[in-house]
């Protein structure tokens, strides 16, 4: 009898591209002291620029206090998450806890957007109505101040967030970048005011600002709504699994087919079904599968795989998926 039809061998990604998924994100060292560091900056930071918006009499140096205070909520709501996203599946959530952090970034995108409306509301009210500025080298320094904090802070959590691959530590990164850059826009407003003597300037640039806001609440939104309505996993992953399985080599494993994948928080759940010829043992298929779990579990580090066993005759051969 012929030998059964091989799977055919791909060739695996280039060794030099940086793994799809950062191996620190199944270790959780120092994700959680990123976002401690986070909330320690920002009450920092509402303290000077509460001090400095009452100084200063400015709208938006004010509505940069706000903003700051959302970022402080939208952190303490990043740790929590972090927190409960590690505990381990029970009973209730057999899947374990991963998509809190999801939940978190949703959370933290809504706030944002809430920020800006504050802003708006107060920017206009300004408008209509006349106020004098004071002491705008204290504003001036204040805000400068809290965009080079923002900033490394920002730059400190983006590279957490990579590595430990938490959608959280993202969203919170992503406030307190917005935070920075609409900092510097405020700053730029300050400068302008004293240089002109044109105090309107102060609730446009704080109407600019919440534009920018709104700009990063949607994108966080957009981003973590299709990871909550589980869509698919990215094609290069995918192509991951592939490669693990077609790469096996045991003459057993002749194909397979139905294979999903989806993502909670940094994890993500593959189901596939494997397809052996005629005449495999159950024990060598069971073998045979969790073989091609370690290796998909090599490539995707934290991944969960489901593999259903089944018989070649049941469906003819797709290679490929």
């Amino acid at each position: 009898m012929s030998a059964p039809p091989r799977i055919p061998a791909r060739e695996d990604a280039p060794s030099g591209r940086p793994p799809v998924i950062a191996p620190a994100a199944v270790e959780g060292t120092t994700k959680f002291g990123a976002a401690r560091l986070s909330i320690v900056s920002n009450s920092t930071l509402i303290v000077l620029k509460i001090a400095a918006g009452a100084i200063t009499g400015s709208v938006a140096i004010v509505t940069e206090a706000v903003h700051s205070s959302i970022d402080l909520l939208a952190s303490v709501v990043a740790y929590v998450s972090l927190r409960k996203a590690d505990e381990p599946a029970d009973e209730r959530h057999m899947y374990g806890h991963a998509k809190i952090e999801n939940v978190a970034a949703a959370i933290e995108g809504m706030l944002i957007l809430v920020g800006a409306g504050v802003i708006v509301f107060e920017a206009v009210r300004r408008l209509a109505t006349s106020a004098h500025i004071d002491n705008l080298g204290v504003g001036i320094g204040v805000i400068a101040l809290s965009t080079a904090v923002n900033l490394a802070v920002s730059t400190y959590l983006y590279r957490q967030a990579r590595a430990h691959d938490s959608p959280a530590l993202e969203g919170d990164a992503a406030h307190l970048r917005a935070d920075a850059w609409t900092s510097l826009g405020v700053l730029a407003g300050l400068v302008l005011i004293a240089v002109t003597g044109v105090e309107q300037l102060d609730a446009i640039v704080a109407l600019m600002v919440a534009s920018a806001i709104v700009y990063a609440g949607i994108r966080i939104l957009s981003r973590t709504s299709r990871v909550l309505v589980d869509e698919a996993l990215p094609a290069e992953e995918l192509d991951l699994v592939k490669q693990a399985i077609t790469s096996h080599g045991a003459p057993e494993l002749v194909g397979y087919h139905k294979l999903r994948g989806r993502r909670g928080g940094s994890a993500r759940y593959i189901d596939v079904h494997l397809q052996f010829a005629s005449g495999t043992s159950l024990e060598r298929a069971h073998a045979i599968s969790h073989e091609v779990q370690a290796e998909v579990r090599r490539r995707l580090p934290g991944a969960e795989v489901l593999v259903h066993i089944e018989p070649a005759s049941v469906r003819a051969l797709e290679a490929g998926g």
